[in-house]
């Protein structure tokens, strides 16, 4: 009986979300009273004792190279047996890319019941109950696992990371890993800049900057707060700004802890992709722009003159 929490790598890196989702687990195991173990898939060139600080005991590896790549499939066989090896009665994931597309496979394989995008630590004062965001972060559910074997995978940024000292056992895993049917034959990365779903601060732009002239108020920022940069979907497609930057509900979904729009209306798809963040900044020189209702900070203003007195002051914060 124990709590394995998957780790997310991505060419031999542990991913940021995946130390969010140590301490969930861990924290769920301390509540069950059991251990916590990690379970790595792949060739990883992190110290995966060090992953002992975060609180669990042992690492399970399977140091396969078919497994450096996802492959949905192959991912939830392995992670599905190496649940059963080591007697997981929880299985935790990071609700990320590769959370979304594995914990359902891995549910169904084990017969466990599934909480998907928990945002919180389990109630274990009567049953297993797992709250969750619903309607695209509008809302929240409280679901009750009643099968042996539970699965939950946790929204990024939802719940803090904490590292103390501890060194974990690093143990190889003997799994039969079946041949991936997903092949990459080309991968086209974006560098030099940090990247969305991980990032802790995003500068996100509309088209009240009113073309891809005038995006240098908005970088600036964004160099200065070492944040990644983001848009809204007319100007993705508009082409103003590179396709993987658009945010939203058919974009890319982030949580970071601030999330600075500037000259964006805020329309439904659009909050569906950002809500999650935990501070809100909205620049926009209409005061009825629907943002400002979801916002924890707005400025009423022009976006070109808000923005570079906004760069200024943080230049001068810096400086101290």
């Amino acid at each position: 009986m124990s709590v394995l929490i998957f780790v997310d790598q991505s060419e031999g890196h542990i991913k940021k979300a995946s130390f969010e989702a140590l301490t969930y687990g861990v924290k769920v195991a301390e509540q069950l009273g059991t251990t916590a173990e990690a379970l790595v898939l792949g060739s990883v060139s992190d110290d995966l004792a060090s992953l002992g600080k975060y609180g669990v005991k042992k690492v399970h590896q399977v140091n396969n190279a078919a497994l450096n790549q996802l492959d949905a499939q192959v991912y939830a066989k392995v992670i599905a047996e190496a649940a059963t090896q080591s007697g997981a009665n929880v299985v935790v994931f990071s609700h990320n890319q590769t959370g979304k597309a594995v914990a359902a496979r891995v549910a169904v394989r084990l017969k466990a019941g599934l909480v998907a995008g928990a945002c919180a630590l389990p109630n274990t004062s009567n049953g297993f109950v797992v709250r969750k965001t619903v309607f695209s972060g509008k809302a929240f559910a409280n679901v009750s696992i009643s099968s042996p074997v539970k699965v939950i995978s946790l929204n990024p940024n939802s719940y803090t990371t904490i590292a103390g000292e501890g060194t974990a056992e690093v143990n190889q895993l003997s799994i039969a890993v079946d041949a991936p049917k997903v092949k990459v034959i080309a991968v086209n990365k974006v560098s030099g800049e940090v990247p969305l779903t991980e990032a802790e601060i995003v500068v996100s732009g509309g088209r009240g900057l009113k073309g891809p002239e005038n995006w240098g108020i908005l970088l600036d920022l964004a160099k200065e707060l070492g944040a990644a940069t983001a848009c809204s979907r007319p100007v993705g497609d508009a082409h103003w700004r590179p396709h993987h930057e658009h945010v939203g509900q058919t974009g890319v979904q982030v949580a970071p802890n601030l999330y600075i729009a500037i000259g964006i209306s805020g329309a439904i798809q659009h909050l569906a992709g950002v809500n999650r963040s935990k501070v809100i900044v909205v620049i926009n020189k209409d005061p009825e722009a629907p943002f400002f209702k979801a916002a924890d900070y707005g400025i009423v203003g022009d976006a070109f003159e808000v923005v570079p007195k906004l760069t200024e002051e943080i230049k001068k914060l810096k400086a101290k």
